[in-house]
């Protein structure tokens, strides 16, 4: 039996919901970037994108283990001289509480075109609300 190979025109894509109320970051980066992939398909293969759409919500509600919120820092550097800047998990969830759900899911993709076109499926809301009830009215909530 040979193996069977995917065509890129045969990839169905669907939409799937995950709530991040009171789940641990790592958990819902993981169940997010599995579904970008798309490794929960049997047509998985790696040098196409067969992965479907994920929507997160609540984003700002997500929990942390251990001491991550004060330990963990994120540092980012202007290019100019004394332009280096650190900011602890805490102090970017209250700046902008999509950007750890979306710097974690990052993280685990790809590191090359296959992963950019990933990410571009990806939509992080800090609310329960979203403006995708259209995709996934069709998709089942994860």
């Amino acid at each position: 039996m040979k193996t069977y190979n995917v065509k890129a025109g045969e990839i169905t894509r669907e939409w799937h919901v995950i709530d991040a109320k009171g789940k641990v970051l790592g958990q819902v980066a993981t169940e997010a970037a599995r579904l970008l992939m798309g490794k929960h398909k049997p047509i998985f293969c790696r040098h196409l994108d067969t992965g479907d759409g994920v929507i997160v919500v609540n984003a700002a509600q997500v929990d942390f283990s251990g001491k991550k919120g004060t330990d963990k820092l994120y540092y980012r550097h202007s290019g100019y001289p004394g332009g280096f800047r650190k900011a602890s998990l805490n102090e970017m969830m209250a700046k902008k509480p999509t950007f750890a759900i979306e710097r974690a899911i990052r993280g685990m993709l790809p590191r090359n075109r296959l992963g950019a076109a990933m990410i571009t499926k990806l939509r992080v809301y800090a609310g329960a609300e979203h403006p995708h009830l259209g995709q996934v009215s069709a998709a089942k909530e994860a």
